[in-house]
């Protein structure tokens, strides 16, 4: 091999070992954030407790446990969601410091645009289903099931929770998927609303595959904000399409 050849191969094992290096720092320091973060939480996670339980107390029920550890294992659970929560500005800041050199200063306002709209609108979603379909939907469930003594384990109400409001989370983020495929010109507002009829069809399916029970109700219950949100999508995409319009002519103008 010679001089040069080996030259090569260091310059580029050096940077992937730099990389590498970078990536593990990131991951470290992202640990200790989650952990110590972790660790305050669970100082409260009677209150964060309660917050969760609060559809069922208002029906007058509280969730047993049917294991020795099943108790104390949820609240690690909620101590290390909590955890992850407190410690994401530490995690985002990390992420950033590890994907900002290899992006382009384009790319880099997009992603200082579009990461904190994300986050709002998922927290958003989160929050709206907690407070108004959520509540409905276990009013709803425990008084169709009003023959039987409810009997529900904290364990299995965590995930049924978790299963219900995450995915509201994350259908929140509909207008901005929309805004970001209408901005690169994937669809149109026409393209939308031509497959307005198709999306209905889509939008119950979805419902079905991420709401926690079989039952219809619950996925109707979760498929109406989905239906709202591809109307607003439509919104956001004439709004982001007619901005393009005015910026080509304008272009067109000055040529």
């Amino acid at each position: 091999m010679s001089e040069h050849d080996h030259d090569q191969i260091n310059g580029a094992t050096m940077p992937l070992l730099k990389h590498l290096e970078e990536l593990r720092k990131v991951i470290i320091i992202s640990l200790i954030a989650i952990g110590v973060a972790s660790i305050a939480a669970f100082y409260f996670v009677n209150q964060i407790l309660a917050i969760i339980m609060k559809p069922l107390t208002q029906q007058g029920l509280k969730p047993v446990v049917l294991t020795m550890t099943e108790g104390i294992f949820t609240k690690f659970q909620i101590a290390l969601i909590a955890g992850i929560v407190l410690a994401s500005p530490v995690l985002l800041w990390q992420i950033w410091r590890f994907i900002v050199p290899a992006l382009y200063p384009h790319e880099r306002r997009y992603v200082i645009r579009l990461v904190p709209i994300s986050i709002f609108l998922f927290a958003g979603g989160v929050v709206f289903a907690y407070y108004t379909v959520f509540p409905l939907a276990v009013f709803v469930l425990l008084k169709l099931a009003g023959e039987f003594n409810p009997m529900l384990t904290i364990g299995k109400y965590l995930s049924f929770t978790l299963s219900f409001l995450i995915p509201f989370g994350l259908i929140f983020e509909f207008p901005l998927v929309i805004y970001f495929l209408t901005k690169i010109g994937v669809i149109t507002p026409q393209w939308l609303i031509k497959n307005r009829k198709y999306s209905i069809v889509a939008t119950f399916v979805i419902a079905a595959i991420l709401t926690p029970g079989p039952d219809p109700l619950s996925q109707s219950i979760m498929a109406a904000p989905m239906l709202i949100l591809y109307e607003a999508g439509i919104i956001v995409a004439k709004l982001v399409y007619r901005k393009k319009e005015a910026s080509a002519l304008e272009l067109a103008e000055e040529t």
